[in-house]
């Protein structure tokens, strides 16, 4: 069973930055999307950024021009630097893939992490 493992949540004042990173237990071969999403209490999930095998990236309008999605392909990794934090960017974020097929043939249709918290206090 492969997991997803986020690390770099925490606790930061606004206007701070924070960098999260997720790297698969497994040796992914493919995937369709891989990326970031956020929950924060009493919301809906919702997607952050998230970046396409061919390498184009998609994000939430309240992050764009704030976060940056990129990935290490050797490393299987994918980072999302997030500057200028504001108080609502507070949530648990999820790293996500989809589509994924591991280097030993097996297939999911999605993967989760567990999440990371992020708290920006004003």
């Amino acid at each position: 069973q492969v997991e997803l493992v986020e690390s770099g949540g925490g606790l930061v004042q606004a206007g701070g930055s924070l960098r999260l990173s997720c790297t698969p237990s497994g040796r992914i071969f493919s995937f369709n999307d891989m990326g970031w999403y956020r929950q924060a209490p009493g919301k809906q999930r919702e997607l952050v950024a998230t970046v396409r095998l061919g390498g184009s990236t998609t994000y939430a309008d309240s992050v764009k021009g704030r976060f940056t999605l990129s990935r290490d392909s050797a490393k299987n990794t994918v980072y999302l630097q997030m500057n200028s934090l504001k108080p609502e960017d507070t949530a648990v974020y999820l790293c996500h893939a989809d589509g994924v097929v591991l280097g030993n043939g097996d297939r999911y249709f999605e993967l989760w992490g567990r999440g990371t918290p992020v708290t920006v206090s004003s």
